[in-house]
């Protein structure tokens, strides 16, 4: 497939998975719900919603930290102004297409600190690697505690304790046999392939070999906890949102975080995935769409604002 089109595709086709999204929450409200939804947001405590925002840009500021880390253990230095700078433009871009701002990240990073791509790059893949694991550490709680409400949702969908194992069992079979090939076997492809990434191999050792790992796997639970209170805070500008209980925001978090990568940037995937999951406790429709509306659009703002500004800061800060 010429690249071109492929890039084409990877921006339209979530595009428009997220506009048919938004259309199908649309018409299934009904106009007084849609009025009522409208009320909310305009009577909505916005002193939460900035609130929100700040804890946001404190994630992102403690991203931008502990990158340095990584970093410093490979032999360079950046200035944590210009890690900030290019995490917050990384943001922006992936809202085009998903996962495209890690690359922009790299880039930048080597045009402004000489920090060579396939190293920053690798290191900014084992940050996906801490964050997933951390990201599981947040679904096994969540699954934990909520287990019997999804389990009795999954049975109204004909899907059984012993599906769910068959898959289970599939996906990690996938998996052992993916890393056996990729140690042991000995195939063009795969020498060829290792070669290629061997710069990335280093940065993903990075984060087990560096010198101050812990402070690094401190910083990852703060960004995470950062995530998670920016998500809980919005309950309290809504009046309709104020008796949520943790495990259903926990919930919700956990299928917001997995809806931002099917769409860009979360358009219309978001605020659906937020109303579902809060459905399945009893909370109105209406009233779970403002609220994934609210946080939605707020971060969504955050993004772009922070975005543009650091695309316009960082040739002005790095004049020589």
């Amino acid at each position: 497939m010429n690249k071109q089109v492929k890039n084409v595709l990877l921006l339209v086709l979530p595009l428009l998975l997220g506009c048919g999204l938004i259309y199908y929450q649309y018409q299934s409200l009904t106009p007084e719900a849609l009025q009522n939804i409208k009320t909310s947001l305009l009577k909505a405590d916005y002193f939460y919603v900035a609130l929100s925002l700040l804890v946001a840009t404190l994630g992102h500021w403690l991203r931008a930290y502990r990158w340095k880390y990584a970093l410093n253990h490979l032999g360079y230095y950046p200035k944590t102004q210009n890690n900030f700078l290019t995490v917050c433009v990384s943001y922006l871009v992936n809202l085009t297409i998903p996962r495209s701002g890690e690359v922009t990240r790299a880039v930048l990073l080597k045009k402004y600190e000489d920090v060579p791509f396939d190293k920053a790059f690798g290191t900014i893949v084992a940050e996906r690697i801490v964050d997933l694991a951390l990201f599981f550490l947040f679904v096994i709680i969540g699954f934990a505690l909520q287990f019997d409400t999804l389990y009795g949702f999954l049975q109204t969908k004909n899907i059984g304790l012993q599906s769910i194992v068959y898959l289970s069992i599939g996906f990690l079979a996938l998996m052992v046999l993916f890393i056996f090939i990729w140690i042991y076997a000995e195939w063009p492809i795969i020498q060829k392939l290792k070669l290629k990434f061997s710069g990335l191999t280093e940065g993903l050792l990075s984060v087990y070999k560096m010198e101050k790992k812990w402070h690094y796997i401190g910083h990852s639970f703060l960004i995470w906890g950062c995530y998670l209170v920016m998500f809980y805070i919005p309950i309290f500008a809504l009046k309709e949102t104020h008796q949520i209980g943790f495990d259903v925001i926990i919930m919700g978090f956990i299928f917001g975080s997995l809806a931002i990568g099917f769409t860009n940037g979360g358009i219309g995937a978001y605020p659906f995935s937020i109303a579902l999951i809060f459905g399945l406790y009893g909370i109105p429709n209406e009233t779970a769409t403002a609220f994934g509306w609210l946080v939605w659009t707020s971060q969504t703002l955050l993004t772009l604002f922070l975005g543009l500004l650091s695309y316009l800061l960082l040739p002005l800060l790095n004049r020589k």
